[in-house]
């Protein structure tokens, strides 16, 4: 199966500097800019599901871009890492906090190492369904670190301490 990952577009959390987590925060105005252009740049692309997590910023973003040209599926295990006391923090202290955190929860919340194996569980789900030869994934930070281990064997320390950079689509294959 190959599998098409997306980051979420900007939000307002993006645009002040916060890390929102699971706090459930809207799109900016460049954002739904950004997953109309998303839609445009993946006009001729077929799949067979579009999932996402069901916090707006994802689901707003493959909804935006894609309309409903393809099924979209929510899914509360491709959500952003649970930074818990810290969701809407200023987004210098997670990432200042980010080595500590990759197998100690934040404050109330999860690890990043968990997160992942959360992602994981739901791509091996994936893996035994039927007819799903090339599907979009719209996601978070978390996502695609979790995508990163289960499909290319990295660890969590090494994805999540490495600098995290956007690019247009990821592209991993479910074996």
């Amino acid at each position: 199966m190959e599998i098409i990952f997306e980051s979420h577009s900007t939000t307002l959390d993006n645009a002040s500097g916060q890390a929102a987590g699971w706090y459930d925060v809207a799109l900016s105005e460049l954002g739904e800019q950004q997953a109309k252009q998303l839609g445009e740049r993946r006009a001729g692309d077929y799949f067979d599901t579009i999932f996402c997590s069901d916090l707006q910023r994802s689901y707003l973003t493959a909804k935006l871009a894609f309309g409903d040209k393809f099924p979209i599926v929510q899914d509360a295990r491709l959500r952003e890492c649970n930074y818990g006391e810290l969701n809407r923090a200023p987004k210098t202290t997670i990432d200042q906090m980010k080595s500590e955190c990759i197998d100690t929860p934040y404050p109330g919340g999860e690890s990043w190492r968990q997160a992942a194996d959360r992602v994981q569980e739901f791509l091996k789900e994936l893996q035994s369904r039927e007819g799903l030869n090339r599907v979009l994934i719209v996601g978070h930070r978390a996502t695609q670190y979790g995508l990163e281990a289960y499909c290319n064997g990295v660890s969590v320390r090494e994805i999540a301490l490495a600098p995290w950079q956007y690019q247009p689509g990821w592209l991993y294959e479910l074996d």
